[in-house]
C-alpha cells in the first residue's frame, strides 16, 4: 500500500495574505545585489527578474521596480543572433528569450528588442519533426515548444513574420507528447508532468488547437493532484508544492475546469507557506521563501480571486491587462 505524502498545515497557520510584505521583499530582493542568494542565482537571473517583475505588476506594486535599470539589463542579456541569455556573457536559450519578451511586453517597450533577429533565433531552434531545441546544445523539450510559440505570439508575429515557424509541425509534436492518461510529458512516451501539461496547453491554447486534449480525463488527473492539505503536487507520491498552484491550476483554467478541486483549501495551502516577518512565499509551509515561489503563489490566488490582486493571464502568465493590451485571443475551453 503505498502511503500519500502531504504535509500537516499547523493550527495557527497563516490565513491573511501579507501583500505589502511581499512588496518589501521582492523590492529588497532585486535591490540587494552583493546577496549571496542573488549572486547564486545569475545562471536565471533574467527570469528571476521576469518572475518579480509579474508579481509587483499583480500585487499592484510594479512602480516600485527599477524600469529604466531593468531593461538595460534586458539588452545587456541580448546575443547578436537575437536570442537572450540569463546574464551576460551566459549562453542564450529560448527559456529566457521568452522572459526577456514578457519583461518587454508588461513594460509596452518591445521596441527595444530587435525583433526580426530574435524571430529568426526561435525558428532556427524547431527541428524536422516539429519540436524545439532549447539552445544550441540541442535538448527537446515541450517547454521550448511553449516557448517559442508564446514569443511569437506576444512579438504578434505568431502568423506573419514567424521566421517560417512549422505551426502544424509544431501541433503535431505536442500531440505525440499526449499519453494514455491524457496528460503530456516533455517528449513522446515520456511520464506525465503538470508543469509540462501547463506547457502543452498553453502552447495549444495560442494556436487554437485546445480541443484536440480530452478535457475530462485530463481535468481528472489534474484535479488529482490535490492532497488532503490543500496543496497541489506535480506528479503521484510527491509532496505538494506551491509552484503548482500555478501549473495545474492554470492548466485547470484552460480546461474550465478549476472548479474540479477544493479552491478554499488550495488558499489555505498557499497562504500558510507565506513568511509573515520577511514576506515572500515558500515552496510548503515553514521553508525559505524565494522569487519564484512568490510569484506562482500570487498567480494561483490570482486564478481563485483573491482580493487585491489583478487578473492573471492562465496562458501567458502576465497581468490579463497586458494580454488584452497587445490584442491578444487565446483559446480556452468552457
Amino acid at each position: 500500500m503505498s502511503v500519500v505524502k502531504d504535509v500537516t498545515l499547523k493550527d495557527d497557520a497563516h490565513t491573511e495574505f501579507f501583500l505589502e510584505k511581499h512588496a518589501d521583499y521582492l523590492s529588497a530582493y532585486a535591490s540587494q545585489k552583493e546577496d549571496y542568494h542573488y549572486i547564486m542565482t545569475e545562471y536565471l537571473r533574467l527570469s528571476g527578474v521576469y518572475w518579480g517583475l509579474t508579481a509587483m505588476d499583480l500585487i499592484g506594486h510594479i512602480d516600485r521596480m527599477d524600469k529604466g535599470d531593468i531593461v538595460e539589463y534586458l539588452k545587456s542579456c541580448e546575443s547578436e543572433s537575437g536570442g537572450f541569455s540569463p546574464a551576460p556573457k551566459h549562453d542564450k536559450s529560448i527559456l529566457y528569450t521568452l522572459s526577456a519578451i514578457q519583461i518587454a511586453c508588461i513594460y509596452d517597450c518591445v521596441d527595444v528588442i530587435d525583433v526580426d533577429k530574435t524571430v529568426a533565433y526561435i525558428a532556427s531552434l524547431q527541428q524536422e519533426d516539429g519540436s524545439f531545441a532549447g539552445d544550441e546544445w540541442g535538448e527537446i523539450d515541450t517547454r521550448f515548444s511553449f516557448c517559442a510559440v508564446a514569443s511569437l505570439a506576444l512579438m504578434k508575429c505568431l502568423w506573419t513574420n514567424n521566421g517560417g515557424v512549422n505551426l502544424d509541425k509544431a501541433v503535431d509534436f505536442v500531440m505525440r507528447c499526449m499519453n494514455f492518461d491524457g496528460g503530456f510529458g516533455c517528449r513522446p512516451e515520456s511520464e506525465t508532468h503538470s508543469g509540462q501539461i501547463y506547457c502543452c496547453l498553453g502552447a495549444l491554447s495560442i494556436l487554437g488547437e485546445l480541443h484536440r486534449v480530452n478535457a475530462d480525463l485530463l481535468g481528472w488527473w489534474l484535479c488529482e493532484r490535490q492532497l488532503p492539505s490543500g496543496g497541489l503536487n506535480g506528479r503521484p507520491e510527491k509532496l505538494p508544492d506551491v509552484c503548482y498552484s500555478w501549473w495545474v491550476l492554470s492548466s485547470l483554467a484552460m480546461l474550465g475546469k478549476t472548479h474540479w478541486i477544493d479552491n478554499k483549501k488550495l488558499v489555505q495551502f498557499i497562504l500558510a507557506s507565506q513568511d509573515d516577518e520577511t514576506g515572500g512565499i515558500a515552496d510548503r509551509p515553514g521553508d525559505m521563501v524565494d522569487p519564484f515561489h512568490t510569484l506562482f503563489g500570487i498567480t494561483g490566488l490570482s486564478l481563485l480571486g483573491e482580493k487585491g490582486l489583478k487578473k492573471v493571464n492562465p496562458v501567458f502568465c502576465m497581468p490579463q491587462e497586458v494580454i488584452d493590451r497587445l490584442g491578444i485571443e487565446v483559446q480556452i475551453l468552457k
